[in-house]
């Protein structure tokens, strides 16, 4: 029988965060100087010029279009008939009034919890190649079935994993419960105080972790609300993400590998749950100095709202269309805070996002999670797939940088951003970003999932001040204008490794919105705008 004391080591060892974000300190910080992108002194130096609306697609998990603090900043389409059951514009989707969702059906119903791509790999191929003999296969299928071999080990992996985590949760009521009679022991008073558990000294590891977890349950960080919300997480993992026999398109009602099947899904661009996308798009531009949560990058822009990822992985199909959709109505800009590490259709995203830079439109991607150096793991969409011989042109993946760099461990980039030298382009702010969440709420995230709206926030800001520009030159006035760390040595994600900044992004630098608006007034003036 494993004593209390060791299983109250297991719950902060065991790497399970309960702690709820705290707000920042500077909850605007991002947009401040610093180590942000000092938005405000560049609002300054625009405060005389006129702009023009910018329309940001937002492709995310859905859109609150009713938050307090994205009032005005919705866009609508002007050419459809709100509730009529037609396709008044001819563009293949009915009463399509903020934009689409691809995640649904005409009934109403939504898909929320979805499998990860490589069980999708695991579900679908194999039939074909469970019992196949590598040796009779061509060239083509060899490569599909390393990556079906791939991601059946990885799926299996992760069952194993998160079922073992089940397991710990089972145990967390008892250690709740036996926390307060051990710190009693230890302080020799019952009723002890959150003051208290500061002045006390530990003298080893096991009662500083006892320690802590007894500050986050007086706190009410750590209660049994608490348990059950992070036990749900890990068995939607196991019930919908890694579930082989879990099909969510059966409510959708499509071909999901057939990219000319495009009659499905409906205009509620909320959906059951938007809590991300409605973040990333308060980050882009929630209503500036009206005193409710923090201030959106850019002012004069409208959001599209295109909901096409769920709980589990996006489908590349329904990436696909959402970028053609975003392209052909009026979109200068695509937000894509999402990325999965498996990609089947490659050739067709690829062709989308061809597709929307001949047309000017800028595509922005968020780098992803996991501290890894993208040359070596790739999170897709990427900007240059295996088959291409150039990388996207107007397509920026982005990195997330801090705004502390001593709760970073000394470095700049978040110790979860993924990096490359190659890949990713330049980093925004991504750690502590406090913004827009539905039913008119607000909290703090971390992720480039947050850097990346940072990114098209700034761009909508310099094409909304700048119209002449190109998307082309607004992506070029960001990247070179942007503030260099080269030759600064900081951590390296996911390590201990002190690098120079110059190693993890193209540019080695971190946007910086003042730097851009004075480099676009230099290109108006050279071009006598």
């Amino acid at each position: 029988m494993i004593k209390k004391t060791i299983l109250v080591s297991v719950v902060l060892s065991f790497g399970f965060n309960f702690f709820a974000q705290e707000i920042p300190k500077t909850a605007n910080w991002y947009n401040k100087g610093g180590s942000g992108m000092y938005t405000d002194k560049a609002t300054k130096k625009v405060k005389k010029m006129k702009s023009e609306t910018v329309i940001v697609a937002v492709i995310d998990n859905g859109v609150d279009i009713e938050h307090e603090d994205l009032t005005g900043k919705i866009w609508t389409n002007s050419n459809e008939i709100p509730g009529n059951g037609i396709d008044d514009d001819k563009n293949g989707y009915i009463d399509d009034i903020h934009g689409w969702n691809y995640l649904g059906n005409a009934k109403g119903e939504h898909v929320d919890d979805c499998t990860l791509e490589m069980t999708r790999i695991v579900r679908d191929w194999g039939k074909k190649y469970e019992n196949a003999d590598e040796n009779s296969l061509n060239a083509e299928e060899k490569e599909e079935y390393k990556i079906y071999q791939t991601a059946k080990v990885n799926v299996e992996a992760d069952l194993a994993k998160y079922n073992q985590y089940l397991a710990y949760f089972d145990m967390l009521p008892r250690i709740i419960d036996a926390v307060p009679s051990q710190v009693e022991e230890k302080l020799g008073k019952k009723d002890y105080t959150m003051k208290d558990l500061k002045k006390w000294k530990t003298e080893n590891e096991q009662d500083a972790q006892l320690k802590g977890t007894a500050m986050a349950i007086l706190s009410g960080e750590l209660s049994m609300d608490v348990v059950n919300g992070q036990k749900k997480q890990i068995q939607d993992m196991v019930d919908y993400n890694l579930n082989v026999e879990f099909d969510e398109r059966k409510i959708i009602g499509d071909d999901p590998n057939d990219f000319s099947d495009t009659n499905y899904g409906n205009n509620d661009i909320e959906g059951p749950s938007a809590g991300h996308g409605t973040h990333v798009s308060g980050i882009i531009t929630a209503n500036r100095k009206n005193g409710l949560g923090g201030d959106g990058v850019a002012s004069n822009i409208l959001i599209m709202g295109l909901r096409a990822v769920p709980n589990g992985d996006e489908a590349d199909k329904d990436v696909a269309l959402a970028i053609r959709y975003a392209v052909d109505n009026g979109a200068q800009i695509i937000n894509m805070s999402f990325g999965k590490s498996y990609s089947p259709h490659q050739k067709e995203l690829a062709a989308a996002f061809e597709y929307a830079a001949s047309k000017g439109v800028l595509c922005i991607h968020a780098a992803g999670n996991d501290g890894s150096n993208l040359d070596e793991k790739p999170n897709f969409p990427t900007n240059q797939y295996a088959f291409q011989a150039a990388p996207a042109k107007l397509f920026l993946t982005i990195g997330a940088s801090t705004y502390n760099k001593k709760d970073q461990k000394g470095s700049l980039a978040a110790d979860f951003s993924n990096y490359s030298q190659t890949k990713v382009d330049v980093f925004a702010p991504g750690y502590q970003i406090y913004s827009t969440v539905p039913q008119s709420e607000y909290d703090t995230y971390n992720g480039t999932s947050m850097a990346c709206p940072a990114v098209s926030g700034a761009a909508a800001f310099i094409k909304s001040y700048f119209p002449k520009l190109t998307m082309a030159e607004v992506q070029d006035i960001l990247l070179t204008s942007a503030k260099s760390y080269k030759g600064k040595s900081f951590t390296q994600p996911g390590s201990e490794e002190k690098v120079d900044f110059a190693t993890l992004s193209v540019t080695g630098s971190v946007i910086n919105i003042k730097n851009a608006v004075k480099a676009a007034k230099a290109m108006y003036k050279v071009k006598g705008y």
